[in-house]
């Protein structure tokens, strides 16, 4: 356990009374609207400088030249298709990202609104990742009849930001009055364990007022919202304040906002407003009238649908809140947004509904319904917040850095592209045939009537309050069809027609969950990177963990001959080979075309399906849950199956290809590696332990004989005294210390697995990790370099080599804890911290990117990895039942049982990239609707 001394030099640097007066903490110490004492904080004031992306060198550009060329080439190709690229380096954002991201609003796979520290509204995600745009544009200047007439009166000096997520606060110590203390509280509905709440799209702000003053005291809040989704921009026109329906290639959406009117708070509308032009009220007369009488007409809630927006014109509603404050007294004002898109449609493939549609229905007005019940429910969200973060909060034993970036990487869960289905099968719509449905190829016959132009809902309103696998099919042989030579069911001409990974109707269904592995990399539950990420959603929402564990386990017991073209070589192969676990669920078709990563082929990665079944064991032993483990079963033999041909010499141990093979997929491979090897050693131990769960002694005995076989060599080729060796090969970087290198004993370990190796031999491999690709980079305050020489000089053979990696370093500081290395660990993760969040480092808090080089430069913003954090949470508080699981001791010898309860799949059930004659079928299922 950690000890109570650690990082106590840190403590003095956050507390809330260093950004805000004592007094006034205590005086909106009332109704929860003082920030809590763990928080990342920021001064309104505080510059937001521009982030600063990576670049390759010369000798990196030179030898990706041809794979650039091929990658342009797709990229473009794409484009004219009208669809974006899961990898695009050449196409840039217009606006360069800095450094003002927030806590983001919504709950889970229902689009959410992004939200920077200073309170604006960034951006607007209705399919996460494929389409985005801005809601709100707060520095917009449209003359004087803009939103650039209003005054403000607010300098952000005295006014501070603090950051846990779900919820932030927003401290205005007598700004812009003097005599007013006033507190922004902003709450989503993200809730652990909750399957329910935490899908809403809604998010709640809870205005706590405190009167300083001698005098009674007239507050008047107004929260305004730009209507922006549809067309290109929120200046195409069109836009109208009342619901309606937009074309088939976007879902409609609805927006409501609205306050909630009690005794002391009355509140007003204004249904529309413009920033500028003839048609409607503008944003200078509208804060005329708010400042001139504290609240619009009460007529205007009975006002009928205004008149389209006009071309260049930006149509906004507003809601406004009054009250009396009375001389020392203090009120509650609360708003709440929400927003309602009903379904979500796949560009190449189907259209769903989302979870929420489970309780409130397809109806683009349930928006309405949603902001009405997240006025009256807040205060619960909030209790089972408290109850699920006080207790982590309140380790004194734990640094306070860490307290709150464990819960503010979360953020990802929100904000980083996330879609959640009802789990029901595809929609087929109205004068829309099932293959039109899921397929570009086929168009209604109605198309040419419909308009090009997508627009968005919007409903302003008040509420009034009385008070402030599941039965999935059981994977076996009988699943499996069997197909000869030149069945040509997924040609490669031709498209899929069904939803081959599709889930079952189950009581107990939580839908299925999407999201990606970043906003630059747009594919679906991208597995390499799940393995570090998984330890928040199995801790959190451990349902949705098994759920995609089992469309993984669907998957790897499908083919999809489809021909793809990989991009690192320009060679040709088939897009899904059974036996293989996708590198990812698909981009534009996800569940039905799996992987969209194309610069390699991923059939032949070492790590992949290794690292498939040690999530499944831990998510396995993790729940209990036996009939989880009995419906993956069969798709963990035939996943371990699989990696047999590449053990090329017999000895029982994998061996890389010379290439990248791997999750660093810059990073070339020879031989036997550290990072694949210890995978492979650790799935052969998880395999036994699940084999001996399910009662499979058979394929125990295979996966022991193979693991005594393979742990000698292992050791034999790589141990050099100090570490491991990157690998065997004799390449210039072959002896490089790789910060990853013990990625399957810290799942190993995490599982309650017996160690791979002596407990000296980690140890000191952790130390050495930690003296060199920690403490010898930015004097240990930037995170692991992923490779370094021994010679204490950064491996600079490749991209990756020489880039610090942040979910990496999150799970060797979990390696550590679970090694009682509690100092090591915290200071490794601290240098995450201090890169990333910390007033002294670049800026990615609230957008940690996937790593960054030693001088700060990030690759790649809002990345899935750096939920990897949640392991360092799980290695510090195991669940009770990883702790009472039964162990398996893998040296005694191999079990001679011949007992074989279960049905497994041999040889012949699995597709090998180079098959020996006459050992393996083309076994694949029907992709039929």
């Amino acid at each position: 356990m950690v000890s109570g001394h650690l990082f106590h030099h840190r403590k003095s640097s956050w507390p809330a009374d260093e950004y805000v007066n004592k007094a006034t903490l205590q005086l909106l110490d009332f109704d929860g609207g003082s920030p809590p004492e763990h928080a990342w904080r920021r001064r309104l004031n505080s510059h937001a400088n521009i982030l600063k992306e990576f670049s390759v060198t010369f000798m990196e550009a030179f030898r990706m030249l041809h794979l650039g060329l091929r990658l342009w080439s797709y990229v473009r190709k794409e484009a004219s298709q009208g669809r974006k690229a899961p990898i695009d380096p050449f196409t840039k954002e217009q606006c360069k990202p800095t450094a003002s991201q927030g806590v983001p609003l919504g709950g889970m796979g229902s689009g959410s609104i992004s939200r920077g520290f200073r309170g604006e509204f960034r951006h607007w995600q209705i399919i996460p990742g494929l389409c985005e745009t801005s809601p709100v544009m707060a520095n917009q200047k449209n003359g004087d009849l803009g939103i650039s007439s209003w005054d403000w009166n607010l300098s952000g000096q005295h006014s501070t930001y603090h950051a846990l997520f779900p919820r932030a606060w927003t401290v205005y110590d007598g700004e812009p009055d003097p005599d007013l203390k006033i507190s922004c509280r902003q709450i989503s509905p993200f809730i652990p364990h909750d399957y329910h709440e935490s899908s809403l799209p809604t998010a709640v702000f809870v205005y706590t007022l405190v009167n300083t003053g001698k005098e009674r005291a007239k507050v008047s809040l107004l929260m305004t919202w730009a209507n922006s989704i549809g067309g290109v921009s929120h200046h195409t026109g069109g836009h109208i304040n009342e619901p309606f329906r937009t074309t088939k290639d976007n879902p409609p959406v609805t927006f409501a906002i609205a306050a909630c009117e009690t005794q002391n708070v009355t509140v007003t509308v204004l249904p529309n407003f413009g920033l500028c032009g003839e048609n409607y009220v503008t944003a200078r007369d509208m804060w005329g009238t708010m400042v001139q009488d504290g609240q619009f007409q009460r007529e205007n809630f009975s006002a009928g649908p205004c008149v389209p927006s006009s071309v260049g014109d930006t149509l906004c509603a507003a809601v406004s809140a009054s009250t009396w404050v009375e001389p020392h007294g203090r009120c509650t004002v609360v708003f709440a947004l929400a927003w309602s898109s009903p379904k979500v449609k796949f560009q190449k493939g189907c259209t769903y509904h989302r979870r929420y549609t489970k309780f409130y229905g397809a109806s683009e007005r349930s928006a309405i319904n949603l902001v009405h019940d997240a006025l009256k429910k807040y205060k619960l969200w909030e209790e089972e917040i408290e109850k699920w973060q006080n207790p982590i909060l309140q380790n004194e034993k734990l640094p306070d850095w860490y307290k709150f970036t464990l819960f503010n990487e979360l953020y990802f869960l929100v904000a980083g592209g996330t879609v959640w289905t009802d789990g029901e099968a595809p929609i087929i719509e109205e004068n829309l045939s099932a293959a039109s449905n899921c397929h570009e190829s086929t168009k209604s016959k109605d198309e040419k009537y419909i308009s090009k132009e997508r627009h968005v809902n919007m409903v302003v309103e008040r509420t009034f309050t009385d008070s402030n696998l599941n039965n999935e099919e059981f994977f076996s042989r009988t699943s499996v069809q069997e197909l000869a030579d030149n069945d040509d069911v997924c040609g490669p001409d031709s498209a899929q027609t069904g939803n081959v990974l599709h889930q079952q109707h189950n009581p107990e269904n939580v839908g299925r969950f999407l999201y990606l592995e970043g906003v630059e990399y747009i594919m679906w539950c991208t597995y390499d990177v799940h393995f570090y990420a998984s330890f928040a959603l199995l801790d959190l929402f451990p349902k949705i963990e098994l759920t995609i564990q089992r469309d993984f386990a669907r998957a790897v017991l499908h083919e999809d001959r489809r021909k793809v073209k990989f991009l690192n070589d320009g060679s040709w192969g088939i897009r899904k080979v059974k036996g293989s676990v996708p590198h990812d669920l698909g981009t534009h078709d996800p569940w039905n075309e799996m992987n969209a990563y194309n610069i390699h082929d991923t059939s032949k990665w070492k790590d992949l399906n290794p690292k498939f079944v040690l999530q499944v064991y831990r998510d396995f032993a993790a729940t209990g849950d036996m009939s989880f483990g009995r419906d993956v079963w069969p798709a963990v033999c035939a996943a371990m199956d699989y990696m047999e041909q590449f053990d090329r010499d017999g000895d029982g141990l994998i061996e890389n290809d010379g290439f990248p093979d791997q999750t660093y997929d810059a990073w070339t491979v020879h031989g036997i590696s550290a990072y694949c090897g210890c995978l492979w050693l650790a799935a052969l131990q998880a395999a036994v332990a699940m084999a001996e769960h399910l009662g499979d002694w058979a394929f125990a005995e295979k996966c022991k004989s193979k693991f005594l076989k393979a742990k000698p060599v292992f050791e034999d080729k790589l141990w050099n005294g100090s570490y491991f060796n990157y690998d065997s090969g004799n390449s210039s970087n072959s002896y490089s210390i790789q910060a990853d290198q013990l990625a399957g004993q810290w799942y190993t370990a995490s599982s309650q697995l017996s160690p791979l190796f002596d407990e000296i031999r980690i140890r000191h491999t952790l130390k050495t990790i930690f003296e060199f690709n920690v403490m010898k980079v930015g004097g240990g305050r930037m995170g692991a370099v992923n490779g370094m020489n021994p010679n204490g000089k950064v491996d600079e053979c490749c991209m990756q080599s020489r880039e610090i990696w942040t979910g990496v370093t999150y799970s060797l500081a979990a390696t550590m804890l679970l090694h009682g290395m509690d100092h090591e660990a915290f200071t490794t993760a601290e240098g995450i911290f201090t890169g990333g969040w910390s007033e002294e480092g670049f800026g990615y808090w609230f957008q940690t990117p996937e790593g960054w080089t030693t001088n700060g430069r990030y690759r790649s913003l809002i990345y899935m990895r750096p939920l990897a954090i949640w392991a360092m949470q799980w290695a510090l508080s195991p669940p009770k039942a990883i702790l009472n699981a039964p162990k398996v001791n893998m040296m005694d010898e191999p079990l001679t049982s011949s007992t074989l309860n279960m049905t497994t799949l041999d040889d012949t059930d699995v597709q090998k990239i180079a098959p020996k004659s006459g050992c393996f079928s083309n076994a694949v299922f029907h992709c039929e609707c």
